[in-house]
């Protein structure tokens, strides 16, 4: 049993991941054309790594990236978006600070899910953090560099993670400054019953058991 917020937007439910989440969400970072931005293929080993750390950044910090599915659709993960506390070896304006990620299923780029999914979360945040916010992204991935900018992340400098992969490293201030730029309908925090019954819906929908609510 998990408990956390429950953010719901117009197009989207974001709420934090369990455990049965992973296999959903490797197979969704293991196609080609979205581990390309993720450093490209990773063992299982490493998979479960990101997922533990970000549990960790969960129970530590009370934050983390959330899982991503259409409202009214069928459970399926389509996106992993939050903010999460991952120490990258980057430098102290970069490691010890909130991190913005987002990745969406492959088919589903394009529609302004990740924005969407962003400024729900950033919404969230802003009152609860007085720091600012990082993020880092490869030079040549427009498409996220367009919406760092959308979100209101302003480029900071160039690095290099340890593995030698170039990143782009932006910074946001937590100020509020989310509150009027589209989070549609974010909820409280939701309740462990809740929690657990939409999981079990989920878990429904993608093997065709019953559920009992």
């Amino acid at each position: 049993m998990t408990t956390g917020p429950l953010l719901v937007t117009e197009r989207l439910e974001l709420w934090r991941p369990v455990a049965d989440d992973l296999p959903q969400l490797v197979a969704m970072v293991s196609h080609p054309q979205t581990a390309r931005y993720l450093g490209g293929p990773q063992p299982m080993a490493e998979h479960f790594a990101r997922f533990a750390r970000n549990a960790g950044s969960w129970q530590l910090y009370e934050y983390g990236s959330f899982m991503v599915r259409l409202r009214g659709g069928d459970g399926r993960i389509v996106g992993n978006c939050g903010v999460f506390h991952s120490w990258r070896g980057l430098g102290e304006d970069f490691d010890d600070r909130p991190e913005a990620g987002w990745i969406l299923a492959d088919g589903y780029a394009g529609q302004g899910l990740a924005q969407e999914a962003l400024r729900a979360v950033l919404a969230w945040l802003d009152g609860r953090l007085d720091t600012e916010i990082v993020c880092m992204i490869e030079p040549a991935n427009a498409p996220s560099l367009r919406l760092a900018g959308k979100l209101g992340f302003r480029p900071t400098r160039d690095a290099a993670l340890p593995s030698g992969q170039p990143v782009r490293l932006f910074a946001r201030q937590a100020d509020g400054s989310s509150a009027g730029i589209g989070a549609v309908g974010v909820r409280p925090e939701a309740s462990a019953p809740e929690v657990d019954r939409l999981e079990k819906i989920i878990r429904h929908r993608l093997t065709g058991g019953i559920v009992a609510r």
